[in-house]
């Protein structure tokens, strides 16, 4: 147990720290930008796309040695569902692979104190034992589904790792597993399961259609984490002293957390809860033509659980607040 060595009694960020978000229009780096915020935090960078695009190394390394940030957030990334990574393999671990290298390298030069890189679930092997730990990392065959994402977050870790250990520095991965919450893409071609069951219940209801299709069998089961739930994880990991940081690189030496709920369920009950909320009164079919993905997918999160962190946000008000968020956004979404 490693609880009685994080006594916050000396955090590394301050409030005045210059930290850069990057992603922060992003599903993810909204969420810790908010954070940040609510927590204080006033010396935040973010830059948007136009400003600065990530996959460009020049731009990148000329951002970092101007502004010098003192802590980075890696959100930003090329991410989507079953449909949007068979269409666009080569989009996803091209500019993922690119921002990844661009970024860390970068922090390196600039002497960054800490980067906290985003990976995802989706590395682990398919069928990778259950719950899914951190060392089962690179012990087995991809998801075909989604290989190209998965190679391009596996390279980012990996190299996060090798600058630790060969330059000394101090950068964190988190994997954290299927997200939803504010600021989702709730696009039905290329959007996630939960924002895509949404907007489908969502417009179902409006047309008072029938039924809703949901492609596969309903049977594989997924673990769900609202977004504001995985930015507190990511500002907690990011909050160690020195000391601290030095017992967390001593017994994990590979600095990588599964960041999730600890809990699953199957994609029939997650469709049965949407509908619920959305209040669609119809019928819910399966397209068992569709693919289904992995089986299973829950992580252990024991290894945060003992540095003291929890979810605490449970599935179905997280699904209901963000519904509500996307009722208030729905003209917006879907212009």
């Amino acid at each position: 147990m490693l609880s009685h060595l994080l006594s916050y009694c000396e955090c590394i960020m301050n409030d005045d720290s210059r930290i850069f978000v990057a992603g922060h229009r992003g599903l993810v780096g909204s969420a810790i930008l908010g954070r940040l915020e609510k927590e204080g935090y006033s010396g935040i960078l973010t830059r948007t796309r136009s400003q600065l695009d990530l996959t460009d190394q020049k731009a990148t390394g000329a951002f970092f040695e101007r502004e010098r940030p003192e802590y980075v957030f890696l959100a930003a990334a090329k991410v989507g569902g079953i449909l949007a990574n068979s269409t666009y393999p080569a989009e996803f671990i091209f500019e993922n692979l690119m921002v990844q290298c661009n970024v860390i390298h970068s922090a390196y030069l600039a002497g960054v104190k800490r980067l906290l890189f985003l990976g995802s679930s989706c590395i682990y092997p398919r069928l990778a034992p259950q719950p899914m730990k951190e060392e089962h990392l690179l012990s087995g065959k991809l998801e075909p589904t989604n290989e190209p994402y998965a190679v391009a977050k596996i390279a980012g870790i990996k190299m996060c790792e090798a600058y630790n250990r060969q330059y000394g520095t101090r950068f964190i991965s988190v994997m954290p597993t299927n997200l939803y919450g504010p600021n989702d893409n709730f696009d039905l071609e290329n959007s996630h399961v939960l924002p895509a069951l949404i907007r489908k219940f969502h417009e179902a209801k409006e047309r008072r259609a029938k039924e809703v299709v949901v492609w596969g069998t309903g049977t594989p089961k997924r673990e769900f984490l609202h977004v504001d739930d995985m930015a507190a994880a990511c500002v907690f990991l990011m909050s160690f002293s020195e000391e601290e940081y030095r017992a967390l690189a001593v017994r994990y030496p590979s600095l990588l957390f599964n960041v999730g709920a600890g809990k699953d369920v199957t994609i029939r009950e997650l469709a049965e809860t949407v509908r619920e909320v959305v209040g669609f009164e119809g019928a819910l079919r399966f397209d068992t033509d569709k693919p289904d993905g992995t089986p299973r997918k829950l992580l252990d999160v024991s290894r945060l659980g003992e540095l003291g962190w929890h979810a605490q946000i449970g599935l179905r008000d997280g699904i209901e607040s963000t519904y509500r968020w996307f009722l208030a956004h729905s003209e917006e979404i879907r212009s």
